[in-house]
């Protein structure tokens, strides 16, 4: 096995031993072999439109999971004034992007939006959470990315989430189902129609009250991933209050994101 190899290898252990101490609520440093040089994840969390207050609940579970596991640094562009250095100097010295609850049309000059793009065409990752998908409307190119634009959040409760693909990177080691109190996002496209788009988390329905009533199939989808040129895309519609943040099964599930997004 050459060097390339091993290091992501290294990486993709690292990160599942760090979900799996999470669950059981043992230090990381205990369940997991020291990770090879970390590579960069860059957050994204000005908005243009409502503000989550939870955005530093957001931050600090990725700096958390980087720092924990050693798998990878965080920079952070916390405010719209901060995104006058987004470029692609910038996002070449990260392995992925990822927009933190953004919302609203962010003020990117099309220079930024295609360096952006280009960086995941090229091979770079992106991650999405939450009010991800109610960001960019006018940027078409940001709508593929993301895979599915905000409709409404119809329920605000403790609803029953499902893993629809249990062998993928993302899900692995989380149960069948999970409870948590969450806004459910419902969307004005279904993600499933997408071309090579796989849904990996949805809504039970029945934990709502809910039948056949999002999208052409008649689901709700929550989390999918999906190649993006040479790159892939991952989003995640859960994260609207501090403890999803803090919930062992959704740092599970975003930690295993960030490493699937990144490749390693």
């Amino acid at each position: 096995m050459n060097s390339q190899k091993r290091s992501a290898t290294t990486r993709r252990q690292t990160l599942v031993a760090a979900a799996a101490a999470a669950r059981l609520a043992l230090p990381v440093s205990v369940a997991v072999a020291q990770a090879p040089a970390p590579f960069g994840v860059l957050v994204v969390t000005a908005t243009a439109g409502f503000r989550h207050d939870s955005i530093p609940a957001a931050v600090a579970a990725i700096r958390r999971i980087g720092e924990r596991t050693g798998a990878f640094f965080t920079t952070v562009l916390p405010e719209v004034a901060d995104l006058a250095t987004l470029d692609a100097g910038l996002l070449a010295q990260h392995r992925v992007v990822c927009f933190a609850s953004t919302s609203g049309e962010l003020p990117l000059t099309g220079e930024q939006q295609a360096a952006i793009v280009d960086f995941v065409r090229a091979g770079g990752g992106f991650v999405g959470t939450h009010s991800a998908a109610d960001t960019g409307y006018t940027w078409p190119a940001y709508g593929e990315l993301v895979g599915a634009y905000f409709l409404e959040h119809p329920w605000t409760q403790t609803v029953r989430v499902q893993v629809d693909d249990a062998a993928h990177p993302t899900t692995a080691g989380l149960p069948a189902s999970f409870e948590i109190e969450e806004e459910i996002y419902v969307f004005r496209s279904d993600p499933r129609q997408r071309p090579d788009t796989r849904v990996v988390l949805s809504l039970d329905a029945s934990s709502v009250g809910a039948v056949g009533a999002a999208g052409t199939s008649g689901e709700f989808p929550l989390s999918w991933c999906a190649p993006f040129g040479a790159g892939r895309s991952f989003y995640t519609a859960l994260g609207h209050f501090d403890a999803v943040w803090e919930d062992p099964w959704f740092g599970a599930h975003l930690a295993n994101g960030i490493a699937w997004a990144a490749g390693a």
